[in-house]
């Protein structure tokens, strides 16, 4: 038998005839579930009462038969043909951001609600980051069918949002500031790292220029007074030593002022002052019509330009003995700043009948004071000395423009450290002595735990004290304090720095003592905050303001609790709630002294006590000047002032003696008889 027969046999159909089928009806609306005949009806919500009867299971099919085997068949067909286009070595989809933070509350779903199905409004997160959410219609659609529970939760998860988003803006707050006073300070580090870089570049660049000068010029000859300014150092003596130099400079100028009559009037001794170069005999022609008018010599310095003239010496004088000198002096003529004048190569300027150019040797120096200008030829034609001291000046005006330029960029420089000093600590104006040390101490070195540190770490710990005095963290700023102190302390051989360290240190010290105080003031009732705020105090040094502040604030508080003490007419009654107020604040206020309070401070916590109780005799004495001094009233009232005065021997002060002093004396006043005018 085939396949196809055997199917056409089996049928998965079961059941009566197909001419017993029912008659169908027309469509009806279904408004409920359909209850079948003979069916219980089913319970609302898909749950079951206990005590409705269970619906039977339906049985399991049958192991055997081909019906089960073509259902077998039919259902453990396998459908795992992947696609076409599946590439295995895609990256795998991304996962969402993780709102679990803000959405903690709605992962605790409240307990279903006794009126049906309806869930309890859930506070959306999404829907508050709509920029353009209308709060108004938002709270009303959602809080519509609330109950007043559910309202209140929904209130309180509101502010349970609120507070945990403030938090993170004040941290993110916090944490973009300290990282902007961090990347400052890197910044001011990397501008201070690339000055000394310039500077270092600077010199390298003199350097090198010198050295390429030095080694173009004549070892034997630095200058040109025929033997005067002759070294006649060996090499050895030529090293580059600072002294050596200092040494050599010095005995230039003293040659030059020896042999240029008048040169020390032009040009007086100063630092660094040297000759570069004598140019040699040169002659002055006028300017108009270029003919000579006398002979000339020529010396180039470091910042100078001098011309001295030749004249004949006298041989008449007291000096004719001395034949072996020169027949010609030099006389000081003109002398001019490097950077007062500017010089001309007059080649060029115009030719002769000839051909040959009459200021081909020439040069034409112009400026000075009055914007003269004079022009020198030299003696012999084509003589190299010209273009040496043009080339000479050329490079020495460079060299003081660029250390003109560094003394303003270091002036400058220097401003700029005082006015962020200033800036940043107005006070420090007042301070004119260490203002003008600034400058010196901008690049000064000190040590800190084996560490060259500069003044710019000290400003990193002011910012880093000035963060924990603004945020009140008042433990890690006395502890900040204390090590500033003692670095200051350390410095002892650098006078400048202390004093700069110390000023800073006191003036934050001063600010943080003020909330120390005030937070004493404001907690002197609590013995355990009074301890803390008296030790930071005391670490501070403000030990006699706190003392001061505390009694103080004692006193305060026991003018205020006598006000609240009202007279209705019971003298008696009175009394003892002023004494009781008097002498309990009293105990309480030495007790605390006792624990927070050095003992060499006790006295004045004595002398506070004693003060106190003058106060309440006076009280005592106004208040008993109606009674009868001996009398009923007036002796309870005594007795119970006094005994009240008795609770002071627990901190071992007894002051039963000095109560009720004031009265004695003022009732003995009283007794003694009027005395004056008329009277007997």
């Amino acid at each position: 038998m085939s396949m196809s027969e055997e199917r056409s046999k089996v049928s998965l159909r079961s059941g009566g005839k197909r001419n017993n089928r029912p008659a169908i009806s027309a469509p009806r609306q279904i408004t409920g579930p359909i209850i079948q005949e003979g069916a219980a009806p089913r319970p609302p919500a898909g749950r079951f009462p206990e005590d409705a009867p269970r619906p039977r299971p339906r049985p399991p099919p049958q192991n055997n038969g081909k019906t089960s085997d073509l259902v077998k068949r039919r259902y453990s067909t396998r459908f795992n043909n992947l696609p076409t286009d599946f590439d295995p070595t895609a990256p795998p989809m991304p996962s969402l951001p993780s709102l679990d933070k803000y959405e903690q509350s709605q992962n605790r779903l409240p307990p279903p609600s006794r009126g049906g199905g309806r869930e309890a409004p859930q506070l959306d997160v999404r829907a508050l980051r709509n920029p353009q959410l209308v709060a108004e219609q938002y709270v009303a659609e959602i809080l519509s069918d609330a109950t007043e529970d559910e309202i209140r939760e929904f209130e309180i998860t509101l502010r349970k949002l609120k507070s945990r988003a403030s938090a993170d803006l004040q941290q993110n707050v916090y944490q973009n500031r300290t990282q902007f006073i961090k990347i400052s300070k890197e910044a001011e580090k990397l501008k201070s790292e690339m000055r000394s870089l310039k500077n270092l570049m600077s010199e390298l660049k003199a350097n090198t220029t010198a050295l390429r000068s030095a080694s173009g010029n004549s070892p034997e000859q630095v200058s040109g007074f025929g033997g005067e300014f002759s070294t006649g150092l060996s090499k050895r003596d030529k090293r580059s030593s600072v002294a050596d130099r200092t040494a050599l400079w010095s005995s230039q100028m003293q040659a030059l002022y020896k042999n240029v009559e008048g040169s020390q009037k032009f040009l007086p001794n100063s630092q660094g002052r040297h000759v570069l170069q004598n140019a040699g005999p040169w002659i002055e022609l006028d300017n108009a019509t270029y003919k000579s008018r006398r002979s000339m010599q020529i010396f180039l310095l470091n910042d100078h330009l001098l011309v001295a003239s030749r004249k004949k010496r006298k041989m008449d004088g007291p000096n004719v003995s001395d034949a072996r000198g020169p027949m010609t002096k030099l006389v000081a003529d003109r002398c001019w700043h490097l950077l007062d004048i500017e010089v001309v190569d007059m080649a060029g300027t115009s030719e002769s009948s000839s051909g040959r150019n009459k200021l081909a040797d020439a040069i034409m120096v112009r400026g000075g004071g009055q914007n003269e200008s004079f022009i020198y030829r030299t003696e012999r034609p084509e003589d190299p000395e010209k273009s040496a001291l043009i080339l000479n000046i050329r490079k020495t005006v460079e060299e003081l423009r660029r250390t003109l330029q560094s003394e303003r960029e270091a002036t400058n420089k220097a401003k700029e450290t005082i006015n962020y000093f200033a800036s940043r600590d107005p006070g420090l104006l007042e301070k004119t002595e260490l203002l003008e040390t600034l400058s010196d101490i901008k690049d000064m070195l000190i040590e800190v735990d084996g560490k060259q540190q500069n003044l710019r770490w000290v400003e990193s710990q002011m910012d880093e004290l000035d963060i924990n005095i603004a945020l009140q963290e008042i433990e890690p700023a006395v502890a900040r304090i204390e090590k500033l102190k003692g670095l200051a302390f350390g410095l002892k051989n650098n006078i400048i720095a202390q004093d700069f360290i110390s000023f800073k240190v006191d003036e934050r010290c001063t600010k943080l003592a003020s909330l120390v105080v005030r937070d004493l003031i404001s907690s002197h009732n609590d013995q355990r905050k009074t301890k803390r705020n008296v030790n930071w105090l005391t670490r501070l040094g403000f030990e006699d303001r706190a003392r001061e502040a505390y009694l103080e604030a004692r006193s305060e508080i026991i003018k205020k609790r006598t006000r609240q003490c009202i007279f209705q007419g019971d003298l008696h009654l009175y009394i003892w709630e002023i004494s009781f107020v008097y002498f309990t604040i009293i105990h309480n206020t030495v007790n605390c002294f006792q624990a927070c309070f050095p003992p060499p401070m006790m006295s004045a916590c004595v002398k506070w006590a004693k003060e106190e109780v003058d106060a309440f005799n006076v009280i005592l004495a106004r208040q008993l000047s109606s009674a009868e001094e001996g009398g009923e009233v007036w002796t309870q009232c005594m007795n119970r002032a006094k005994e009240h005065a008795q609770m002071l021997s627990d901190v071992g002060i007894d002051f039963r003696n000095l109560v009720g002093q004031n009265v004695q004396k003022t009732a003995a006043t009283a007794d003694t008889p009027p005395v004056g005018l008329g009277l007997s």
